[in-house]
């Protein structure tokens, strides 16, 4: 490992010599574009003639062209939304000529296109890279989570298992849960801790969300095997205020404030803070069980013991703009959590009296600096470490049925101690630690590498106050990664990219299993303490490419060999309802993404985008979680495992049309047929059965394959005052019935399944002094129809939510 890293860094050394040996030969322009309020123009693209080289501008507006003769050049820049401008300007040998250039905005394209989302997310989308990018500032003003947010993007579904704070997972094109990687400014999220999840985060919180599907770019340095979700906050150098409050049905409170301040010395403070409560007591549909005869019968109830909040908390303090550092962070996340737990993996699971909790302690540091040494060479380090703990309480032994009455565990056995499914006040902590590193390195305008390193440790140690001196719970439970990863992008021309990549991957586990036997002498009952420890290692590769056939039309392709490490949850199991499974393979996948993307707009009055994606995704070692029997209390826990071979072909597309000002229109759907290709089952004895398997080619169970969405706004500018506009929304989810368990299991007539489901929002937001002072009303699910997510879990019944907002920026230096 670390012969490779000297070697992969010592390429990188001598490239940059090479760069410094030949600057300083020939002349260098280096040039910042700006709007008319002096901001910089990220994405704005630059052509230089004769020559015809182009670039794109960075972040900061900022652009170069190095190695020129001396003469004269034009300069052309066209940026989206933008007049189109060009210079002429002379060249001097050996000489830097810096330039700035300050183009004008098309008011009218710029506030059509804005609406789409499409002026501050072109340079993500344009990517070679099958990836989305959402405008998360064009609903600041909902009441929406960062998981309801993602349940518009085609190919994505959330799954929860209840309402506010509840269990979920992500899925995307077909692979869900861990598959898909979680990233927050490009640090993993693996570690945050249950306060921090994708469903009790406020929209607020982020700038914008990238969603790759498939194929991750190296940067992120994650081992994600269907795709990766970045969260990207608003980090520029500015004083702002951003709070909020709303209310909502079953009680339901949330509140956030995002706030930072920036001296003109550099010197700066952020501070991000939420919280959320709610009782939970929508209805559901369950079995109420009569406590005499025993009989089930089906009832629209409350849920009645799911109360959850939540509390969280990042402030971060360093500075921005210095010559050593563009930003230097050192900040503290601080965060807690109560749920109590109504179900398990199953709705015939009723729990009146668990609860869960836990906390995050986690100090980070963050540090960016662009040119570093030599133009072109930046460098980003993250690292943090958790402190928190997690507890799991379990200690009245009755029965719940879905009306809130219960019965005693053990009958005639008033007195006995024991819990709803295992006696157990299990406190525990959760330690984990990441450190990343990533150097990008610009050679020219065509050439550009990137080094990214990533290392992970866990531990878990847990004790249990009913059964303090159990062996078990005091085996140390260990877990390290480390993944690599190497890349190198070539652009051709504005019309033409190409990336490709290799990432290194390598895994240690470590365990003890407890096991029980009687001593052959004395009879008595002794322990035997089994260690079980894995060092695993991988090799991936891929490559992604796009191609304008014109400027309206754009190509990308996309192949890669990944590997997604098996992680703690899955393999130490989650405390709650999910067992260990020590045994666990990494996943592995040949995924293959092709798409195509059309962008037109008619008299800059009607503007439409068209995308169409292709998938196909060869898994094997397939990790999924499967339900087990039921205990003698009728309860069921989860298991993850690997099941061979999976594959999926599938098809997503989106719609996107705007009319000037006044209204936009999104829909997508997505298509996904996930299959089991295990042809002979393993047996016990590690040989595979001669007879084909029953469940060869069926279907995934518990999987939805075909859904989509729709939303529509009306906009209506100077309501009631100059200024103040009033917006009208609509949303339409839609997910087709699909199996519980698997097709080829049981009677035709006698399977299980989710039924059909469609669901309807509607919102109404007005916004006043140009969007200083906001209100919101919403109705959620609006015909009150049942909506299911994994094992037909139950979500919101009909919800009603008022949202109140403000929020003052100010620019740097302004």
């Amino acid at each position: 490992m670390q012969i490779k890293k000297i070697f992969l860094t010592g390429i990188l050394c001598a490239l940059i010599f090479f760069v410094q040996a030949q600057s300083g030969k020939n002349g260098t322009i280096k040039g910042t574009v700006f709007n008319d309020q002096s901001e910089a123009i990220p994405g704005a693209h630059i052509q230089l003639l004769p020559l015809n080289k182009t670039t794109v501008s960075d972040g900061k507006g900022e652009f170069s062209f190095t190695g020129l003769a001396a003469g004269t050049y034009k300069v052309k820049i066209h940026a989206l939304g933008h007049v189109k401008t060009e210079r002429d300007l002379v060249v001097t040998d050996q000489k830097v000529l810096t330039v700035s250039f300050k183009i004008k905005q098309e008011a009218r394209e710029i506030d059509e296109v804005a609406i789409l989302g499409f002026s501050k997310n072109q340079k993500t989308n344009r990517q070679a890279y099958n990836v989305i990018s959402i405008d998360a500032k064009m609903l600041h003003n909902t009441t929406m989570d960062l998981g309801q947010v993602m349940n518009r993007v085609s190919g994505a579904r959330v799954r929860e298992s209840g309402g506010v704070g509840s269990d979920m997972t992500f899925s995307l094109n077909g692979f869900s849960g861990n598959q898909v990687k979680f990233f927050l400014d490009g640090i993993p999220m693996e570690n945050f801790g249950s306060s921090f999840q994708l469903n009790n985060i406020p929209v607020n919180f982020a700038d914008r969300i990238e969603v790759y599907k498939g194929v991750v770019p190296v940067w992120l340095g994650g081992d994600a095997l269907g795709g990766a979700v970045n969260i990207v906050t608003n980090t520029d150098p500015r004083t702002y205020v951003d709070a909020s409050y709303s209310y909502g049905s079953f009680n339901t409170h949330k509140s956030s404030v995002n706030a930072g301040y920036t001296a003109k010395s550099g010197f700066t403070v952020q501070l991000n803070a939420f919280q959320n409560y709610s009782d939970n007591n929508y209805w559901v549909t369950g079995n109420v069980t009569d406590s005499i005869t025993g009989v089930n019968t089906l009832k629209r109830v409350r849920r009645f013991h799911d109360q959850y909040h939540n509390e969280t908390v990042i402030a971060n303090v360093g500075v921005s703009g210095k010559k050593y550092a563009d930003q230097f962070l050192i900040g503290i996340t601080l965060g807690q959590n109560k749920a109590d737990i109504q179900v398990g993996n199953r709705m015939e699971d009723v729990f009146g009296a668990r609860w869960k909790s836990g906390n995050t302690i986690q100090p980070t540091l963050k540090y960016v600096k662009k040119d570093l040494f030599v133009k072109g060479l930046d460098l980003r380090v993250n690292g943090n470490f958790n402190f928190g703990e997690g507890r799991n309480v379990d200690t009245v032994p009755r029965t719940f049925t879905w009306d809130g009455t219960s019965q005693p565990r053990y009958r005639g056995k008033p007195d006995a101690v024991d819990g709803e499914v295992k006696l157990a006040d299990f406190k525990f902590k959760d330690h984990s630690g990441l450190a990343n590193a990533g150097l990008n390195y610009n050679l020219n305008e065509q050439h550009s590498f990137s080094l990214n390193e990533q290392f992970s440790t866990f531990s878990r140690k847990g004790l249990n106050r009913f059964d303090p001196e159990n062996l078990q719970d005091k085996q140390p439970q260990i877990s390290r990664k480390n993944i690599l990863g190497l890349g190198y992008r070539f652009n051709l021309n504005e019309k033409l990219n190409f990336t490709a990549f290799t990432k290194k991957y390598d895994q240690y586990i470590a365990s003890n299993d407890v096991v029980s036997g009687l001593d052959k002498e004395t009879k008595e009952k002794v322990y035997t303490i089994l260690s079980r420890n894995s060092d695993l290692s991988k090799l991936g590769y891929g490559f992604a490419g796009s191609y304008f056939l014109t400027e309206s039309i754009q190509l990308k392709a996309s192949y890669e060999k990944s590997y997604r490490l098996p992680n703690n949850e899955e393999v130490f199991g989650n405390v709650y309802t999910t067992v260990a499974n020590l045994e666990l393979m990494p996943e592995r996948s040949d995924n293959v993404n092709i798409g195509a993307t059309y962008t037109a707009e008619i008299d800059k009055i009607h503007f439409f985008q068209i995308q169409a994606n292709y998938i196909f995704r060869n898994a094997n070692d397939y990790i999924r979680a499967r339900v087990l029997p039921g205990g003698s209390n009728g309860t069921y826990l989860s298991v993850f495992e690997n099941i061979g071979k999976v594959t999926n072909r599938g098809i997503d597309a989106e719609i996107r049309y705007a009319y000037k000002q006044l209204f936009t229109l999104n829909t997508n759907f997505t298509y996904q047929n996930l299959r089991n290709d295990n042809e002979f089952e393993k047996l016990k004895n590690g040989e595979f059965s001669k007879i084909r398997s029953v469940l060869y080619r069926d279907r995934i169970p518990n999987t939805p394959y075909l859904f989509g969405n729709a939303n529509a706004s009306l906009y209506f500018s100077n309501v009631l005052e100059k200024g103040n506009q009033l917006t009208l929304g609509y949303n339409l989810l839609y997910v087709n019935k699909f199996y519980l368990y698997w097709p080829g299991q049981g009677e035709k007539g006698g399977k299980m399944d989710v039924p059909t489901q469609w669901s309807h929002d509607v919102n109404m937001i007005y916004s006043m002094s140009g969007g200083k002072y906001n209100i919101a009303v919403e109705c959620l699910n609006l015909t009150d129809s049942n909506v299911f997510d994994n094992y037909a879990l139950q979500k919101p019944s009909r919800s009603f939510n008022i949202k109140l907002r403000y929020y003052f920026s100010k620019k740097r230096g302004s």
